[in-house]
């Protein structure tokens, strides 16, 4: 058997050209035997088509068609967040020129944990990085997985620069791996406020910090998971301001509002954090992953030095050679900039801009079809692009059984939350394609399966 192609290398693209067409056949194949959003049947149906696609994982002898098999067959079983009726979670459809960038990260393999292995990649993501952490009104950015993984770095930088006994103060509507991150971490356990609007009350929190002995960490939202909602930024800095607290500011979803010339206002008070969280592979319309995490204090990032002699000897970063080795809590780390970059480049801050705002505005349109439907009951107007809702008059379990209805029969995809004591529906809309005609097919189905 011939040696296999290589991706990379002056025979790389020759290789790839083919194999793409495969693949680009075989999405568009799976795509259209799935016919929706979500493969219809349920996880045993889907298990199944699975196992029977795939075989012998480790075949003694090789299928030279197992690229168009799996692909096909992970197409035909995926939730497609391109589709307008696919609207549960943070999960966006990404542009195709990020992913056409993140296919030719894949094929040159940089890893950014030495120059030697990357030397146009780290210069990229130094630009890239300041650009973004200015935006925010930072001094620097550290390339993350996402969401989860900035969380734990910001509370990570807290700990060093402030002590093992700092105490991490947030909300209940706060996501769950900050509070994750401080029992990984071994800090105190966090101190919990009640949300009862869905948004961490100034008022609750003063309290809170009168009656504690620093240091202290206050965590805030700019974009909750379950409804979008964004906490008081200025009033929120403020508080932390006088009583001497450090805070971080989780806005992996709504950073992105930035972009937009009339949304970012919702975000004021985001340059008084001292970390804030970002996430272009929510509304950023980035593949998978694409987080980042900003510093206001360049300082705090002392605490992630390290030294190994192959990756960042002293002679070398002496002569010349950029250290990369304290820019992550990992070693290897493909370069997820430049799909981040290449989008920036291409459509700038107004195309960035226009997406974002439409899919606010998608959102809006769906609150006011809810809110003219006799039959269903829109829990608020929403904040980015999350919309909660849920049949007039119906009980918990109705609402938890109309959205597993619509997942088995793979006709809808939409989420969950808990608000108020009360089961809602969620819509993410992240598709800026969405059109009236596909919200209104949304609620159609809602309301087919609605028993009466």
């Amino acid at each position: 058997m011939p040696t296999p192609p290589l991706a990379s290398g002056p025979e790389g693209p020759g290789a790839l050209r083919p194999l793409l067409d495969t693949v680009l056949h075989a999405l568009q194949d799976g795509t259209r035997a799935r016919g929706g959003p979500l493969p219809a049947g349920g996880p045993d149906a889907v298990a199944a088509q699975v196992r029977a696609a795939v075989g012998d994982v480790l075949p003694d002898e090789g299928h030279p068609d197992a690229l168009h098999v799996l692909v096909h067959t992970l197409a035909a079983g995926s939730a497609d967040p391109a589709h307008p009726l696919c609207a549960a979670h943070l999960h966006c459809p990404p542009l195709a020129v990020a992913t056409a960038a993140d296919l030719a990260a894949s094929a040159l393999n940089p890893s950014l944990d030495s120059w030697d292995q990357a030397p146009a990649a780290s210069t990229l993501e130094t630009l890239v990085t300041q650009a973004l952490a200015h935006e925010v009104g930072a001094a620097d950015a550290l390339v993350t997985t996402g969401g989860t993984e900035s969380n734990h770095l910001a509370l990570l930088l807290a700990r060093e620069t402030h002590g093992p006994r700092i105490q991490l103060v947030h909300a209940t509507n706060a996501h769950h791996s900050l509070s994750r991150a401080a029992w990984l971490l071994g800090l105190p356990d966090p101190v919990v406020l009640p949300a009862p609007t869905g948004t961490l009350d100034p008022a609750t929190l003063d309290k809170a910090l009168t009656g504690l002995r620093g240091p202290l960490l206050v965590a805030a939202t700019a974009g909750t998971t379950d409804a979008g909602l964004i906490d008081p930024l200025p009033d929120i800095a403020a508080r932390c301001r006088a009583h001497g607290a450090r805070l971080h500011i989780d806005a992996a979803y709504g950073g992105a509002l930035l972009f937009s010339e009339r949304h970012r206002i919702k975000l004021t008070g985001l340059e008084a954090a001292d970390t804030v969280t970002l996430d272009l592979h929510k509304l950023g319309w980035q593949p998978i992953a694409a987080g980042l995490l900003t510093v206001t204090d360049p300082r705090d990032l002392a605490a992630l030095h390290q030294r190994a002699d192959y990756l960042n000897a002293d002679d070398d970063t002496e002569a010349g050679l950029p250290d990369l080795l304290g820019r992550s809590l990992r070693t290897t780390r493909r370069p997820d900039i430049l799909k981040i970059a290449v989008t920036l480049r291409t459509l700038g801050r107004s195309g960035l801009g226009a997406l974002v705002d439409q899919v606010c505005a998608h959102a809006h349109d769906l609150a006011d079809l809810i809110d003219t439907h006799p039959a269903l009951e829109l829990h608020d107007r929403p904040t980015i692009s999350t919309v909660l809702f849920r049949p007039t008059n119906a009980t918990d379990d109705t609402v938890a059984a109309v959205r597993r209805n619509l997942l088995t029969d793979g006709r809808a995809v939409l989420g969950r939350a808990r608000l108020d004591d009360r089961l809602w529906l969620k819509a993410t809309l992240l598709n800026p394609h969405t059109t009236p005609q596909d919200l209104a097919a949304l609620l159609t189905l809602v309301e087919g399966n609605t028993p009466r």
